[in-house]
């Protein structure tokens, strides 16, 4: 019988969610499996990945072969490391300490890796929401500055009424003086005749 380290699929449609599991190689994608090693949720940036690293390791020393993807998570966890590692210990290339050394500081290594993604990632969330609120209170003042000249405009508006309404009545003021004095000469000529 052949074992596969493989993913069985789980979540709703559009939102996976994996099982990574040793199966035998016969059966069904989400069919009977050996035994569950762990999860991987790719939905969250960065992919969550939880792995028994021991069992994964225990099941490649039995010769499990991991598919592409389970290979993918497997190197991303280290568990490929620790296999190539205790394979160093058994022929005598390195003692176990040296091995836990080299997958501690590894381990170490790529959590920081994995964190200064995820310090990336706020940040630019962060940066992004700011120049978002940024852009918004602009906008509220253009918005606001308009609703003010929109108040102010019919009382510019009002103002330049009555101006007109007092221009008009002087001028038709003026132009009954002008008529009558016309008229005053007029008659003041025909009485001297």
């Amino acid at each position: 019988m052949s074992v596969k380290i493989r993913l069985q699929r789980h979540g709703k449609k559009g939102k996976p969610f994996y099982w990574v599991v040793a199966a035998d190689a016969r059966s069904k994608r989400d069919g009977k499996y050996l035994e569950k090693i762990g999860t991987y949720n790719p939905n969250t940036n960065p992919a969550t990945v939880d792995l028994n690293l021991d069992a994964a390791v225990q099941w490649l020393h039995n010769g499990a072969q991991p598919t592409d993807t389970a290979r993918a998570i497997l190197s991303y966890k280290g568990a490929l490391l620790k296999h190539h590692l205790d394979g160093g210990v058994r022929k005598g290339a390195l003692t176990q300490d040296q091995a836990d050394a080299k997958l501690a500081a590894w381990i170490e290594a790529k959590s920081g890796k994995v964190d200064a993604k995820k310090d990336g990632l706020t940040k630019a969330q962060s940066d992004a929401k700011a120049k978002a609120f940024k852009a918004e209170t602009v906008a509220n003042e253009k918005r606001i500055a308009a609703q003010t000249e929109a108040a102010k405009a019919p009382e510019a508006v009002v103002e330049e009424e009555v101006a007109t309404e007092e221009v008009v009545e002087t001028a038709t003021e003026v132009e009954a003086t002008v008529e009558e004095t016309p008229a005053a000469e007029e008659n003041t000529e025909e009485t001297e005749a």
